[in-house]
């Protein structure tokens, strides 16, 4: 997976993801504090809801209907460039 940007729409703060690396990572090394678990995507717990791009799902937990716009931060990722999340 490329490097891409995700977009926290409630501050307006952007933080490039790099390659190898998950959202939950990001944000962690940035000092946010976010709701996680179990960290494999399975339990549910970081699951935000994607207000612009294209969320690439490595998770087991999120319904076909729930996909298009929620993406489980752990162990999910950016189809786009650019991802904007409801954070």
């Amino acid at each position: 997976m490329d490097s891409y940007t995700i977009v926290l729409q409630r501050s307006q703060r952007e933080l490039v993801v790099p390659s190898g690396s998950t959202i939950l990572e990001t944000l962690q090394a940035a000092g946010l504090v976010v709701p996680y678990a179990c960290g494999g995507g399975t339990c549910g717990a970081c699951k935000v809801k994607v207000i612009a791009g294209v969320p690439d799902h490595y998770d087991v937990v999120l319904r076909p209907d729930e996909r298009d716009d929620r993406i489980m931060i752990c162990c999910s990722g950016s189809k786009t460039p650019r991802l904007v999340l409801d954070l």
